[in-house]
């Protein structure tokens, strides 16, 4: 795992993955994630609730969205946001480790952070597999179902979180060692 990083680290690649991330992302929030909010009544969609939700908050949402909104979810935001998981994971990945290799650092334990966006875009893909299934099982969505995918969309925040706290302090690693290195 760590040699197929280092051999994709160099800035081309790893700018080309951000950027196309960057580009999914914001389709999502410019088109697809107003599209079903339209729908909702004021209600943030699942994707959005970073803390999780329960099984009343599931049926209410569905019910609001109505079947044009659940349509919507389903058939537009959903599809796009099978491509995002991947892309976030690989780039963020590639990102830090594109910074902790100008520090000198990828060869140290280190590396490992490098693989916490990878899940959670795994656990991105458990909230997105469980919406789907939730919004075709409508109106007999289970407990067990919501409870499932509550979790994959908390665990999702939790590591993204942890990510960019990890690249924000990478980032001023970086930045301290550029500017004394200059100095000196």
């Amino acid at each position: 795992m760590k040699d197929l990083i280092q051999k994709n680290i160099s800035g081309k690649k790893v700018l080309l993955l951000f950027i196309l991330a960057n580009i999914v992302y914001a389709t999502m929030l410019i088109i697809t994630i107003p599209e079903v909010m339209h729908h909702s009544g004021g209600m943030k969609i699942l994707d959005m609730m970073p803390t999780g939700y329960d099984f009343h908050y599931v049926n209410t949402l569905f019910n609001t969205l109505g079947i044009q909104g659940r349509h919507a979810y389903l058939y537009h935001q959903l599809p796009l946001d099978l491509t995002y998981p991947a892309l976030f994971g690989i780039s963020s990945c590639l990102v830090l480790a594109y910074f902790l290799n100008k520090l000198e650092r990828l060869d140290s334990p280190l590396f490992y952070l490098c693989l916490i966006p990878l899940f959670s875009g795994l656990f991105d893909y458990g909230e997105n597999i469980g919406i789907i299934n939730m919004l075709r099982d409508y109106p007999n969505v289970s407990v067990l179902q919501v409870q499932i995918t509550s979790a994959f969309s908390v665990l999702k925040s939790v590591l993204t979180s942890i990510y960019f706290i990890i690249l924000i302090i990478t980032l001023l690693a970086v930045a301290k060692n550029k500017y004394f290195s200059k100095k000196h």
